[in-house]
């Protein structure tokens, strides 16, 4: 029998410890990306009332929207693994019998774990040399280092999304795209 959705979209299906840092990762995913895309659209709408208005633009206004983007791009990466609601090329995954399925989703599973496990790595490193060359924004002169402090944690929330989408499809009988996502496709979707 395969397991149902939990009734709350931030509850986990993680034992213990792990589920309840797996529900407030989640929840601060949520808040996180809604509250940058409303800041974003704010930002963006009084800039523009500034220039046709007033004549003048904020002079902060593109480098608080280049911060919110790197947010919303690498806090998402981790809410899209997490929803199962990452790309996936699928025409012969598709065509496979299930138990083939469940194997190529472990290891797509594992290999995209390793990798985003890799890409954090290796933005750490290059935050530590962006760090080390003592730039600043030109407007808000704040270190251009934090800005980019999103992407590894980015990364590692997504590889952990994909190695706990690995170890969920290892333990139970469905297939999972995610810990709480069964494969599958959505029976409401428009017909063109």
């Amino acid at each position: 029998m395969a397991d149902k959705p939990a009734d709350n979209e931030h509850s986990s299906d993680l034992p213990g410890i792990l589920g309840i840092i797996d529900s407030c990762i989640s929840r601060l995913e949520a808040w996180g990306l809604a509250l940058s895309v409303i800041l974003m659209a704010v930002n963006t709408i009084a800039n523009v009332i500034g220039r046709f208005a007033f004549g003048e633009s904020l002079f902060f206004s593109e480098e608080v929207n280049r911060i919110l983007i790197i947010l919303i791009t690498f806090a998402g990466i981790g809410y899209a693994a997490r929803h199962g609601r990452h790309i996936r090329m699928s025409a012969i995954y598709d065509a496979l019998p299930p138990s083939v399925r469940k194997v190529f989703m472990v290891v797509i599973a594992i290999i995209s774990s390793l990798c985003l496990f890799a890409l954090c790595y290796f933005s750490v490193l290059y935050i530590d040399k962006v760090a080390s060359s003592g730039r600043v924004l030109p407007s808000l002169q704040i270190p251009v280092y934090w800005i980019y402090l999103w992407v590894p944690v980015g990364f590692f929330v997504t590889g952990v999304q994909y190695a706990l989408t690995a170890v969920k499809n290892l333990m139970q009988k469905d297939i999972y795209l995610s810990t709480k996502v069964l494969e599958g496709y959505d029976d409401t979707e428009v017909e063109l």
